[in-house]
């Protein structure tokens, strides 16, 4: 893992389209800015997480479940 220190307003650049920027920190939150091309997904972690599962368990469904389905 790379491990970077960053200050309010300072940017880190990913590649030549992306772009997280340093937009606040208040407490022990940061708030960070990402400028990125509209074709890459961005999400927290834990809400890609919970898509990642959501599509696993989905891709587990039984082929006689997807019959039933099909034949509605």
């Amino acid at each position: 893992m790379l491990v970077l220190t960053r200050k309010r307003n300072e940017s880190i650049q990913i590649g030549s389209n992306i772009e997280i920027k340093v937009i606040g920190i208040e407490g022990d939150q940061v708030k960070l800015g990402i400028s990125a091309p509209k074709s890459v997904e961005i999400h927290r972690k834990e809400i890609y997480l919970d898509i990642q599962e959501q599509n696993n368990e989905a891709a587990n469904i039984p082929a006689n479940m997807l019959k039933v389905l099909k034949d509605k």
